[in-house]
């Protein structure tokens, strides 16, 4: 069995330099086309080409980690698999579980060598992630580097979010991944699909007329930003999805303006 052992986005970056899989860019670069550019020609390279680390990204103090999954190598390192056959065969072990849907199911699991107490996230006081916090005017999101892609795009759009959103009625969260474009400093869109499930908590809030709670995580784990791809029935966790993936349990901390929980190392 693989261990997966990134804590956080930082781990597997040395992982993937130690397995000559990471390219880094000190060249000053555009968010705007240009790493796009290079990404896409890269990306269609044989074999997926490797895994770029921008660290000169042009008017952001912040790098840019792109390609990181391109490759079936990357995909096996990141969630901690051999191959992408034990992959499958993880996950569909973990859709057959379920969430827990009483005491009795839970010590079954149990029993059978389930432990779920093993993946279920678990909440901190202090994190990674909150180590620096700007609210009101001090809160500028152009100084991330997000890019365009497209010529015609409407604008940069952050493409790898996980966008943590509950649900007005049951309580449950959900975590999907749904691009937002960005139009000033403080101000996205929400690009989702009327049939996804923060769309579904959307329209719950918009018929009682109440503002919805937001949150929006980047740069996690990998097993983590898969997990928020992962077409999961409804009603099981992402997060949960994730713990499993990494075969230890996701830290969360409570966000600092609204009652939401985002991974405590983003």
């Amino acid at each position: 069995m693989v261990k997966n052992s990134y804590r956080n986005l930082g781990s597997f970056i040395r992982a993937l330099e130690r397995e000559g899989e990471l390219i880094r860019i000190t060249a000053p670069v555009s968010p705007d086309l240009e790493i796009s550019c290079i990404a896409d020609l890269v990306s269609k390279s044989p074999g997926g080409g490797k895994a770029l680390l921008f660290e000169n990204v042009i008017d952001s103090p912040f790098p840019v980690l792109i390609n990181q999954f391109g490759s079936f190598k990357r995909i096996c390192m990141a969630l901690g698999v051999k191959d992408l056959d034990e992959l499958v065969g993880r996950l569909k072990s973990f859709l057959e579980i379920g969430p827990p849907k009483n005491i009795r199911h839970a010590l079954n699991l149990v029993y059978t060598g389930w432990n779920v107490l093993n993946f279920l996230p678990k909440k901190v006081k202090r994190a990674p992630c909150q180590e620096v916090v700007h609210t009101g005017v001090t809160v500028d999101i152009t100084r991330l580097p997000v890019l365009k892609c497209w010529p015609q795009d409407g604008g940069p759009f952050i493409t790898l979010p996980l966008v943590i959103t509950k649900s007005l009625v049951t309580g449950k969260r959900n975590v999907g991944m749904y691009r937002l474009q960005i139009y000033d400093k403080n101000t996205t869109g929400m690009h989702w699909h009327i049939h996804k499930d923060g769309a579904h908590f959307f329209r719950e809030y918009k018929q009682t007329n109440r503002r919805m709670p937001v949150a929006v995580a980047i740069g996690t784990d990998p097993a983590t930003t898969y997990a928020a791809t992962a077409p999961l029935p409804r009603g099981i966790s992402e997060f949960m999805l994730s713990g499993f993936l990494r075969r230890s349990r996701l830290p969360l901390v409570k966000c600092v303006t609204n009652d939401l929980e985002v991974p405590a190392e983003s």
